[in-house]
């Protein structure tokens, strides 16, 4: 039987930390070369990406931040954090102003699309690719009754911050055919998130989903997605788990219309957690991409 550490065989990265205002912003940062900068959504870690860290460490750099609250960072309550995706963009901007990153290649899933996003149209010259996976990055009115339930204010955060049955929901929901998650990875997708306090983030972040116009982050995803010709020029890949009910295929058809000239790769046996179930088709189509020579600039 699988013990409840077995999870740490398959991260065997060292961790870093930034410091953010005497908050501890964890970071895997593994191998060297031209950076990928893969960001979590919700309720994952940075754990989610240790196939791509462990297969492509070799060639490149992988630098994976855990989100405040979420993963090895530290785990704040709300009254002393502000749980947003402007303060997500501004902690991720910190951190590759700190670590200096350059001719970035950004690997954005479910939150992690709006916030690496976010952090790319601000700073467009750090950046030289962007690959999303099952994302949003613009305000969108469709919410499946699952996470608008989550929402409520007592009954939602008691299931989600107390129960913790988004996370472990998500653990089978989120994939097309569950039984491929071993029991080892869906220990360590649920590790960091063992308590009550734990789980604020994970609850806050659902909290965070604009639906209207009066959401204090509605702005703030509107503004990334006004902004997002700003990175017309470079390349886009995008990996898409069509057996997601989440993120669907509309959200992919938006992107398509939002990257005219991105290469769109759908994934038709994989669901929300698409690295979690297709990492060898992912890991070949991002090789083909990342080895294709970018177009020249303007000097």
């Amino acid at each position: 039987m699988a013990q409840k550490d077995d999870w740490r065989s398959l991260y065997p990265f060292r961790s870093h930390a930034l410091d953010l205002d005497g908050l501890r912003y964890h970071y895997v940062d593994e191998g060297a070369g031209k950076p990928i900068l893969l960001i979590h959504g919700n309720p994952t870690w940075s754990f989610y990406w240790r196939e791509l860290i462990r297969a492509l460490r070799g060639e490149y750099r992988l630098v994976a931040p855990d989100h405040i609250g979420c993963g090895l960072s530290d785990k704040p309550p709300p009254a002393e954090y502000p749980f947003t995706l402007r303060r997500r963009i501004d902690d991720l901007g910190a951190l590759i102003e700190s670590l200096d990153l350059r001719d970035i290649t950004l690997v954005g899933h479910d939150w992690g699309g709006a916030i690496g996003l976010g952090a790319a149209v601000e700073t467009p010259q750090r950046f030289a690719r962007l690959v999303l996976l099952n994302t949003a990055a613009f305000p969108a009115r469709r919410c499946p009754w699952r996470i608008r339930a989550c929402r409520t204010p007592l009954l939602g955060r008691l299931a989600v911050q107390g129960l913790n049955l988004f996370s472990r929901a998500a653990g089978r929901m989120a994939l097309h055919r569950p039984q491929r998650l071993g029991r080892a990875a869906r220990a360590g997708l649920l590790a960091p998130y063992d308590s009550w306090r734990n789980r604020a983030a994970v609850y806050q972040f659902v909290r965070d989903i604009p639906l209207n116009p009066r959401h204090p982050s509605y702005a703030t995803l509107a503004g990334i997605e006004a902004r997002l010709s700003s990175l017309d020029s470079l390349p886009v890949l995008l990996l898409w788990g069509m057996r997601d009910w989440c993120f669907t295929p509309h959200f992919l058809d938006r992107f398509c219309k939002l990257f005219p000239t991105a290469r769109a790769v759908r994934l038709e046996d994989a669901g929300h957690y698409v690295v979690e179930e297709a990492a060898d088709e992912i890991l070949a189509h991002l090789r083909d991409f990342l080895g294709e020579r970018l177009p020249a600039t303007d000097p």
